[in-house]
């Protein structure tokens, strides 16, 4: 059988490694490391442990709003990041770039949206795909060809999800989710959702109408239904992101390490310069 590909959200890991390692890490010219380094060691770890046929990571473009913020007022609103780690962010697509790995980030489009497109990407040529990232919008994608590799505790233990545990957790199917975020609510993201509606009566609701689209059609909140189908269409990933071609490739771990040399990396960069 074809290796699958594996799918990362960049953001997601970067911001578990930040949290994750100790704050003392430093690179060249003192320059806070603690995700760069945690990233990659858990970059390296899924590939060992995957061997898939390549790798995709994707990425916000947090300084350029997408149409969810356009659109929705509000979303995402309070969000604010150290600086340390914003410097990190900057520079984690060049050290993933350096090994070959392709990356996804434009600007007006989300890291959740180059899963998507990627999912899509390898749907469509038959292959199967293992997307890594902890926000729950993902489990949208979960299918017989796509697993969802959610991390348990920092960024060392995975969960694999498809559609069977997003069923256990959430009591709808995963081409559902969408719609239940737009009935529940994403406290997250600032999505509101239907007023009084919590995660068992929207789940309760798709239940008994199969969709968003269907349980306003019967009249259920009317008064809120462009609200509605507003927060769906913001919870609904992107696969229209672009991508570059996603060939079978095997990362070049020691292009890494002197990636990883250069930013003054040196542990890390004997790492890379291991990985086999």
């Amino acid at each position: 059988m074809t290796p699958p590909l594996l799918v990362l959200d960049g953001d997601s890991f970067a911001h578990r490694a930040y949290h994750a390692m100790p704050k003392t890490i430093t690179g060249a010219a003192g320059r806070p490391a603690g995700a760069l380094v945690g990233f990659t060691n858990m970059l390296l770890r899924l590939w060992q442990a995957e061997r898939p046929r390549a790798v995709v990571v994707g990425w916000d473009t947090l300084e350029v709003p997408t149409y969810r913020h356009r659109e929705l007022a509000g979303y995402q609103a309070g969000r604010v990041f150290d600086a340390a780690l914003l410097d990190q962010l900057d520079r984690l697509p060049g050290l993933v770039a350096a090994t070959g790995i392709v990356n996804g980030k434009a600007p007006g489009y989300e890291a959740d949206d180059f899963l998507a497109a990627a999912v899509a990407s390898e749907r469509a040529v038959g292959g199967t795909a293992l997307v890594a990232t902890s926000d729950r919008d993902s489990f949208q994608l979960a299918a017989s060809d796509v697993t969802i590799l959610q991390p348990l505790r920092g960024v060392s233990s995975l969960s694999r999800i498809g559609p069977d545990e997003v069923r256990e957790r959430y009591d709808v199917d995963p081409s559902q989710v969408p719609d239940f975020i737009a009935l529940r609510g994403d406290p997250s993201d600032r999505i509101p959702g239907a007023r009084g509606v919590g995660a068992k009566t929207a789940a309760s609701l798709l239940a008994q109408y199969g969709s968003l689209d269907a349980l306003l059609k019967a009249g259920r909140f009317s008064a809120e239904a462009d609200a509605l189908r507003l927060y769906r269409h913001v919870a609904t990933l992107d696969a229209t992101a672009p991508l570059p071609a996603l060939d079978d490739r095997e990362p070049d771990w020691a292009a890494g390490a002197a990636a990883a040399r250069e930013l003054g990396l040196e542990a890390l960069a004997k790492r890379l310069d291991e990985a086999v």
